[in-house]
């Protein structure tokens, strides 16, 4: 095991996929001569050259397509998307060709191909470049959608989704990128579609996922101060999602809270606390309680973002509600 940057766990993963198998290619607004906006793909470009790390116009939807057209006739292209919000432009080649084709072609033709970038808050980036799009991707039949929150999973999952052959939407962060965490030197890999129990407890569940977790994680380290021991799991991936290991918590502990970044309506929280108050209803002594951002465009000024995000004050606060029934 050594320690290394959120960014160089995604590099490693591609460049260990690119060095094993020619059809896997990267695509992108300035993943080659710029070694990426973020540097995860710094180096690739005198490694593998410009015919497998390519700079592209400002045009997702162009390289999207190109990307899905050469996914379909047999590689396996990594789209990078400079930001998710950006992917609006190319929604119509995500969902309408990417996600579609198998089912249209009655099997015949897969679409073996990872889109990825950064996604959410980025700090001071104001609406436009601020938003969240899990549950919309997570939405589409066809997909698949994974949103790391460390370096381990970060590499682990995407070696898993380069290897797909289904479309991936693979969700970083940027405020991400220069976090540090253990990861080991030997190849491995993490199914997608697999929650994980990052610390276990007894009186409450808590979820998330993504950068989010940070919030998740120091709400249990201040809820232990205080005698109260909370499980937390990371949802790792939105589509598929793990319900069992979130179910079989929940009848443990009783009591859950899901904090997640993405607006209230029609969240990926709404889904898991509709499965847990179905699945596990016996078992709640309490209603499920969502943390999410605020039902508003993102500002610019950060006391403003603060106010608007999930904050460890409010998952307190609803893990007191839970406990204590307010």
């Amino acid at each position: 095991m050594r320690e290394i940057q959120f960014r160089e766990a995604l590099r490693e993963a591609m460049v260990e996929e690119m060095r094993l198998d020619p059809t896997v290619y990267l695509m992108g607004e300035e993943v080659a001569e710029y070694n990426g906006a973020y540097k995860v793909s710094q180096g690739m470009l005198d490694e593998f050259g410009a015919e497998r790390v390519i700079d592209t116009p400002i045009a997702e939807l162009g390289f999207a397509g190109i990307g899905v057209g050469s996914a379909i006739n047999g590689l396996r292209p990594i789209i990078e998307f400079m930001t998710f919000n950006f992917s609006l432009v190319a929604i119509d080649q995500v969902i309408n060709s990417a996600a579609k084709i198998m089912s249209m072609s009655g099997g015949q033709y897969s679409c073996p191909i990872v889109f990825r970038g950064p996604t959410g808050n980025a700090g001071m980036l104001s609406s436009q470049h601020s938003q969240n799009f899990e549950n919309w991707f997570a939405n589409t039949p066809g997909l698949k959608v994974v949103v790391p929150s460390n370096p381990y999973d970060a590499k682990g999952l995407l070696k898993s989704s380069i290897r797909d052959n289904d479309p991936v939407i693979f969700m970083e962060s940027e405020l991400m990128y220069g976090d540090k965490g253990q990861v080991p030197e030997e190849e491995y890999l993490i199914p997608i579609g697999q929650a994980k129990v990052v610390r276990e407890g007894n009186d409450v569940t808590i979820v998330s996922f993504g950068k989010i977790m940070k919030v998740a994680l120091a709400a249990a380290d201040e809820l232990a101060k205080n005698g109260v021991s909370a499980e937390v799991i990371d949802l790792r991936t939105v589509r598929p999602i793990d319900y069992a290991t979130i179910i079989n918590s929940v009848k443990k502990t009783n009591r859950c809270v899901i904090v997640e970044e993405a607006w209230p309506l029609a969240a990926i929280s709404s889904e898991l606390t509709y499965n847990i108050q179905r699945n596990a209803f016996d078992y709640l002594d309490a209603p499920v309680i969502r943390v999410n951002s605020l039902d508003l465009p993102l500002p610019y000024a950060p006391t403003l973002i603060e106010a608007i995000l999930p904050s460890l004050k409010r998952t307190l606060e609803a893990v007191e509600a839970v406990m204590y029934k307010k």
